[in-house]
C-alpha cells in the first residue's frame, strides 16, 4: 500500500507537549523493554503520527526511539528486525491496529505469534501489550500521560511512567513544609524511597533521617522505643533510653507500617504530633522535640478505624499531606529500566557489569526476549521488592553464562504471566517477595480455587462487576475481594468512589431501625436490603443498641 512519507518522521524527539502545558494528554507510545545494546532500555516512540489518523511504518531503520525528554533519538537498528516495516495505526473506537507483513519481522505479542493484523483495544494499551520483535528486542505498546514538564530530578527513583511522575511532583510540593505524610502504597513498592527523598529536599536535610518499622518492634516495647524511657520504669530498663523520637530531633522521623501502632503508641503520638511534646516511658516531665514525621502504611486505615483498631484524629494528624506510590503492575513501562538497573548493581558485585556495556546490535541480547516478556507482563504482587529479589536471583542463578537462564525454582517464582492481569503468586514468588508460605493444600481446598481468580487492576473493574460480586459473596469484602482478583482494600476504595453504593456508615440511625424492625432483626435479612457490609452494619447495631439475629 502507498507509505505516507510524514509516518517515518520520528515522534520520539518531539516536545512533550500537547496543548497547554500542565493539562496532561494521553497518547499511545511504544517503549524498548529489552534491547541487544542495553542502555537502549527506556527509550520509547510517541505514537503522535497515528493519533493524527496516518500510519505509522515501524522497521529497523526508522523512526527514532529517545529517552523522555531528550531531543536525540536513534532507530531500532537491530539488524534482525526486517527492513520491511510493521504498520501501526488508529482504530475508531480509540485503540491501535498493528499489521505485520508477509516475509517481515516476527513478531510475537503478549506470548502469542502474531501474523496478519491485530487489533488493540483501549483497555489493553491501558495495561500494556508487550511486543516481542524477531525474538530480540521487546518493545511495550502502551498509553503515555504528557503533562507538558520536561525532565525533572529523578529523585532516586528509576523511571519515567506517569505515576512516578506524578509522585515526584507530589514530593517536590510538600518536602519543603514542615507538615506531616503519610505514604500510602502495597508492600513492597518503595515508601521508604519517597520518605528519603521528601527528607533529602526539606530543610531538614541536615539532619538525622531515622527509620523505624513499628511491625517489627514487640508491642509492650513500641512506647519505650519510640519515646524513650527512665531508668527502672519497667523490667530490663536498667538505664535510660533515648527514643527514636529524640533522636530524630532536628530531623525526620519515618514510621513505617504505621496501622501496626498499638492502641496506646497511637496517644502518645498523637500528642507528639499535636504538641511537640512526649513524656518517655516513666518519667513525670515532658520532654520538647524537633521532628517531622512521615508515616507509611500498606494497610487501609479508614477500615482499621471503622473496626475501632485505628484512632481518627491521629490518622488525621500524620495525614497532613497524602501522598500514595503505584505499584509495579501500574507502571509497567519501567520494568525494563528497573530491571537493569537492579541487574547492574548485582553485576558490579560480581565483577561482570561490562555486560550491559555492549554496543554491538549483533550481539545475542542477555536478556532473552520471552524472559523480558515475561518479565513486563508478570503482576508482581511483591511490587520492587520482588522484582529485585528475582532479578538478583537470576544474575547470580546465571554467574559465567552467556544469556540469563531461567531454573526450574524461578521458573515457578515468575509465574505464568499470560496477560495483564498476570497470574496469582506461585509459591516459590512469595518466597521471593518475602511473603509468608503456608503448608501447600490440595487442589480442592477453597485457598486453591480463590487462587485460580487472576489477580486484576481495580481500575479494570465496572461498577457492575463490583455490585455483582458483592452481591453474590452476600457483602462479604473480602469474598468479593478474593472473587474480583483485587486487595480488600481495593474493594473499599471503590465502594467509595461509587455514587451508588454505601457504606454502612452512610446509613441514618432511623434507616436502619426501620430496617431492623421490617427483617425482624435479621442481620443477613438486613444486608440484602440494604446492600452493605455484614460486619460494618453489625456494628452500627451495636451503637445504636440493637441486638441482630444470624442465621
Amino acid at each position: 500500500m502507498p507509505h505516507d512519507a510524514l509516518a517515518d518522521v520520528s515522534t520520539a524527539a518531539m516536545q512533550e507537549r500537547g496543548g497547554a502545558r500542565g493539562t496532561p494528554r494521553a497518547v499511545p507510545a511504544l517503549t524498548v523493554v529489552s534491547h541487544p545494546v542495553p542502555r537502549r532500555v527506556g527509550e520509547r516512540l510517541l505514537l503522535d503520527a497515528v493519533v493524527a489518523g496516518r500510519t505509522l511504518a515501524l522497521s529497523r531503520n526508522a523512526p527514532d526511539f529517545a529517552k523522555p525528554g531528550s531531543s536525540l533519538g536513534l532507530p531500532l537498528a537491530d539488524p534482525f528486525v526486517s527492513r520491511k516495516p510493521l504498520e501501526l495505526s488508529a482504530l475508531a473506537a480509540g485503540g491501535v491496529r498493528l499489521s505485520v507483513p508477509e516475509d517481515g519481522t516476527h513478531v510475537v505479542a503478549e506470548g502469542v505469534p502474531l501474523q496478519g493484523a491485530r487489533d488493540f483495544g483501549p483497555a489493553e494499551l491501558m495495561d500494556g501489550v508487550a511486543l516481542e520483535l524477531s525474538g530480540r528486542v521487546v518493545l511495550l505498546l502502551h498509553m503515555v500521560e504528557l503533562d507538558g514538564g520536561g525532565l525533572a530530578d529523578t529523585q532516586g527513583m528509576v523511571g519515567e511512567s506517569a505515576g512516578l511522575r506524578r509522585l515526584r511532583k507530589h514530593i517536590e510540593r510538600v518536602a519543603d513544609l514542615d507538615v506531616s505524610v503519610l505514604i500510602r502504597g502495597e508492600t513492597g513498592t518503595g515508601k521508604e524511597l519517597v520518605a528519603q527523598a521528601i527528607h533529602r529536599l526539606s530543610p531538614r536535610r541536615d539532619g538525622r533521617f531515622v527509620s523505624v518499622n513499628l511491625g517489627a518492634i514487640p508491642k509492650e516495647l513500641a512506647a519505650a522505643e519510640l519515646f524513650g524511657s527512665k531508668k527502672g520504669a519497667y523490667s530490663g530498663a536498667t538505664q535510660d533510653r533515648e527514643g527514636f523520637f529524640r533522636a530524630a530531633h532536628g530531623g525526620t522521623l519515618f514510621l513505617d507500617e504505621v496501622g501496626e501502632a498499638p492502641p496506646e503508641v497511637q496517644v502518645m503520638l498523637l500528642r507528639v504530633l499535636e504538641t511537640g511534646e512526649l513524656y518517655p516511658v516513666g518519667a513525670s516531665q515532658p520532654v520538647k522535640v524537633d521532628v517531622r514525621l512521615i508515616a507509611a502504611t500498606d494497610a487501609h486505615l479508614e477500615e482499621q478505624i471503622r473496626d475501632g483498631r485505628f484512632k481518627a484524629p491521629l490518622l488525621h494528624r500524620l495525614a497532613g499531606y497524602d501522598l500514595r506510590v503505584p505499584a509495579l503492575r501500574e507502571r509497567r513501562e519501567d520494568v525494563g529500566r528497573l530491571f537493569f538497573h537492579f541487574a547492574r548493581e548485582e553485576l558490579t558485585a560480581l565483577g561482570e557489569a561490562a555486560r550491559l556495556d555492549s554496543e554491538d546490535p549483533h550481539a545475542e541480547p542477555w536478556l532473552p526476549a520471552p524472559l523480558a516478556s515475561r518479565l513486563v507482563r508478570a503482576a508482581w504482587p511483591g511490587n520492587i521488592r520482588q522484582l529485585r529479589n528475582l532479578t538478583r536471583q537470576l544474575v547470580i542463578g546465571s554467574r559465567g553464562q552467556a544469556r540469563l537462564q531461567l531454573d526450574p525454582q524461578l521458573e515457578e517464582a515468575l509465574g505464568s504471566a499470560a496477560g495483564a492481569g498476570a497470574a496469582p503468586m506461585p509459591r516459590g514468588a512469595q518466597a521471593l517477595a518475602g511473603t509468608p508460605v503456608a503448608p501447600a493444600r490440595g487442589a480442592d481446598a477453597p485457598e486453591a480455587r480463590e487462587a485460580a481468580v487472576p489477580r486484576r487492576k481495580p481500575s479494570q473493574v465496572t461498577e457492575a462487576e463490583l455490585l455483582a460480586a458483592l452481591r453474590a459473596s452476600a457483602w462479604d469484602l473480602k469474598a468479593a475481594a478474593d472473587a474480583l482478583g483485587i486487595p480488600r482494600p481495593s474493594v473499599y476504595d471503590l465502594i467509595e468512589r461509587s455514587p451508588n453504593l454505601r457504606t454502612a456508615g452512610d446509613l441514618g440511625a432511623d434507616e436502619i431501625t426501620r430496617c431492623f424492625e421490617a427483617c425482624g432483626g435479621d442481620l443477613d435479612a438486613m444486608v440484602r436490603t440494604l446492600e452493605v457490609s455484614k460486619r460494618a452494619l453489625g456494628r452500627r447495631l451495636k451503637e445504636l443498641g440493637l441486638t441482630a439475629k444470624t442465621t
